[in-house]
């Protein structure tokens, strides 16, 4: 790793964890970057680290410190869950009932309980993956999920729309934040777990945060543009 490039790593952790507000979580967004650059930010006490494919994450996993908290933030694919089942912190993507079940499914193999966030469908593309916040609603009162003991599930994840338009971005977010308020008080009013806003990335997270964000999911402003032909880890 380039000197320049190691700095700007420390420089921009410690920029970060100054500027957001207490509570809110650094998310350090790693995919297609190698292990030395998760390593560099390690160093200067960053732990919590993000990747959006599982094979990717599950090789880095195994040749860093067993300390790191991992989240998985890409689209769930229901064959890949048992690859980061043993060891993943966080799923942020869960966007269907089935997703749900086989993550739960995975986790009792393992013993373990894994926490997971509904994705809300806020943005314009129709790209994006989630639930409608109505869906999202309609799934909780079928009940069935209660029944999963293998998941914990802990707030919402939602990406607004990529535009230069910031009034857009700051609703898309409110409307995120008026969905897990909905959500908390329907189904966990009494539960301190469900407490996690995923949104923002290094482009609009100060709008997320703004509007509620107690995850902020930052990649290129630490790592720098991602390298798509690199062989990883």
């Amino acid at each position: 790793m380039e000197p320049e490039t190691q700095q700007q790593i420390k420089n921009e952790i410690a920029r970060l964890k100054a500027e957001l507000p207490a509570g809110v979580k650094l998310l350090a967004v790693s995919k297609t970057h190698p292990a030395e650059y998760i390593a560099c930010a390690y160093s200067v006490g960053q732990r919590c680290f993000a990747e959006n494919k599982v094979q990717e994450m599950t090789e880095k996993q195994a040749s860093l410190p067993k300390d790191i908290e991992w989240h998985f933030i890409g689209h769930v694919q229901t064959n890949k869950i048992k690859l980061m089942a043993p060891y993943v912190s966080m799923i942020h993507g869960i966007d269907s009932y089935k997703a749900l079940a086989e993550v739960s499914r995975r986790a009792v193999e393992k013993n373990r309980v894994i926490d997971c966030l509904l994705q809300i469908h806020v943005a314009t593309e129709e790209t994006k993956f989630g639930f409608s916040p109505q869906e999202c609603l309609e799934m909780l009162r079928s009940t069935d999920w209660r029944s999963l003991s293998g998941v914990r599930i802990c707030g919402v994840m939602g990406m607004a729309s990529f535009t230069s338009n910031m009034e857009q971005v700051s609703g898309e977010f409110a409307v995120l934040k008026q969905t897990f308020s909905a959500i908390k008080t329907e189904f966990f009013p009494s539960e301190d777990s469900f407490c996690e806003i995923s949104a923002g990335m290094s482009h609009d997270y100060i709008l997320a945060v703004e509007q509620g964000s107690t995850i902020v999911r930052i990649g290129t402003t630490i790592f720098g543009q991602r390298n798509y032909s690199s062989k990883l880890p």
